[in-house]
């Protein structure tokens, strides 16, 4: 798919969410293309990546990550393909959550049993592996490959498990209880959000930190948040620097918190 976008819901003859839910399932890449303002336009916004082709398969993009930070930086080799949907590319708040670890040390992560949902390339996963976790990054099946080709590509295989996790369905037995969830650009598609509460819900206990870094995209995603309320308190993370800087670009990076 190209950087097309939908500029005026308004201007379609069937308006509402019904109409935004049939274009969520026809096009899950388009809410990542733009953000919407108050009058329904999808604007488009300065983005902390490096520039991707949205249209090229099993592109290659070096990553650097930790740029505002004190510690040493780290750059991730990532394999990147859109034939796999938005999954496949790399996004900003996969990035902000990224750089916040490398902000926290790898204190904050050695010798941890780290989850990521919705991998997609691996990205947030492979930096906190790099940190000395344990890490299990997880997606569905067409995303695996190239999940696996990217922990090879960063030398982390004896550090990073790949594994099948569809949100929704009974948490598979080879994966552990994790001491830290990640999970970064996951509210996208609105008939997965029930999906989304419940595998965070399986997968915690009180004690579990959960960091969850989302772009605000559209007005629709508050009703991830009306469901997320029922399982969980949160809290915005205020200890890192760059807060300011993706702030202007609708990104929030949250902690989460069982009740």
């Amino acid at each position: 798919m190209g950087a097309r976008v939908e500029t005026q819901v308004a201007d379609n003859p069937l308006h509402g969410l019904a109409l935004e839910e049939d274009l969520d399932i026809r096009d899950p890449l388009r809410h990542y293309m733009g953000i919407e303002s108050s009058d329904s336009t999808v604007v488009q916004s300065y983005s902390m990546l490096p520039e991707q082709q949205y249209s090229v398969q099993n592109d290659l993009i070096k990553l650097p990550l930790g740029q505002r930070s004190d510690t040493p930086e780290i750059v991730l080799t990532l394999a990147i393909s859109a034939r796999e949907g938005c999954g496949g590319v790399a996004w900003p708040a996969g990035q902000v959550l990224a750089d916040y670890l490398i902000e926290k040390g790898s204190d904050f992560l050695k010798g941890k049993t780290i989850l990521e949902l919705g991998s997609g390339t691996g990205l947030v996963g492979l930096a906190a592996a790099i940190l000395g976790g344990h890490v299990w990054i997880t997606d569905q099946a067409p995303l695996l490959d190239i999940m696996r080709r990217n922990v090879i590509l960063n030398d982390l295989s004896q550090e990073v498990t790949v594994a099948e996790l569809d949100w929704g369905l009974p948490i598979p037995e080879s994966i552990p209880k994790p001491d830290i969830i990640l999970a970064a650009d996951c509210v996208y598609f609105e008939p997965a959000f029930p999906l989304l509460v419940k595998t965070l819900t399986d997968l915690s206990d009180t004690s579990t930190e959960i960091l969850f870094c989302y772009k605000k995209r559209r007005k629709a995603d508050k009703r991830f948040f009306v469901l997320l309320k029922k399982a969980f308190t949160w809290t915005e993370v205020l200890d890192d620097p760059a807060r300011s800087i993706y702030s202007r670009d609708a990104i929030s990076l949250l902690r989460l918190v069982k009740r």
